[in-house]
């Protein structure tokens, strides 16, 4: 690190997002070494960051983790929350979740100390493929499996196309593109069936496969980079 932005510096850090350390800025709350911080202020080389009188420094690896998130477990860093993943997991360092799996939800979610893959992973555009299985309260229709391949209109929004594959009477495996809140149960909703399971067991090539539940793995760097140029490749696709 020759020189970086202070405010990209506490978001690298995993301190707080890049609009909390404006405002921590502003409020004359952080300091680069003996000098009151100020937007757009640049952290150089061995130069100290303090919030509060608290030094912040930049994590020296990368931290890329499978979970198997069991249900009831809640994706969120507030650890006044009960039953956050953050104290569920206890790492040693400080890391958090990319995305989201609602708190009935269970499966594969990344987490990361790196923010710089969060949008990557996240955002629409770059389409990477998240797969689901899913059990319903009724037996499955062809009108319900074409409705849900052909996307649907939510909040006035419509979703892109699915692939969904019949496994039983009323379970089925989807892929999509996009990861809107509670997606996939509102989807169902839709055509009157409620879900009564569901998991996720892939994002892009990241698998979940015989994780066991609240268990989690490190991701090796053949698997993130592949994550990461695929997303690549299908944003300059698209």
């Amino acid at each position: 690190m020759l020189s970086i932005r202070i405010n990209k510096f506490l978001t690298q850090a995993n301190y707080c997002s890049r609009r909390q350390a404006d405002k921590l800025i502003e409020a004359g709350r952080v300091r680069i070494d003996s000098r009151t911080a100020k937007l757009g202020d640049q952290v150089k080389q061995g130069e100290r960051v303090l919030v509060d009188g608290k030094e912040i420094k930049l994590s020296q690896s990368k931290i890329y983790l499978a979970f198997h998130k069991p249900v009831r477990i809640i994706c969120t860093t507030d650890l006044q929350s009960k039953d956050n993943i953050v104290d569920y997991l206890h790492y040693p360092e400080r890391i958090y979740p990319v995305g989201r799996l609602d708190v009935n939800s269970s499966g594969l979610i990344l987490l990361t100390n790196d923010g710089t893959i969060v949008n990557k992973i996240l955002k629409g555009r770059y389409k990477i493929e998240k797969e689901y299985l899913v059990t319903v309260d009724k037996s499955l229709t062809p009108d319900f499996m074409n409705g849900l391949e052909g996307g649907i209109l939510m909040d006035g929004y419509k979703t892109m196309p699915a692939k969904v594959k019949k496994l039983a009477d009323k379970e089925f495996s989807i892929v999509l593109k996009e990861g809107k809140n509670r997606q996939i149960r509102r989807m169902c909703e839709k055509f009157g069936y409620n879900v009564l399971k569901l998991k996720r067991v892939r994002i892009g090539n990241i698998e979940l496969g015989d994780l066991s539940v609240g268990r989690y793995r490190k991701l090796n760097n053949k698997e993130m980079e592949r994550l990461l140029i695929g997303s690549e490749k299908l944003k300059t696709k698209n």
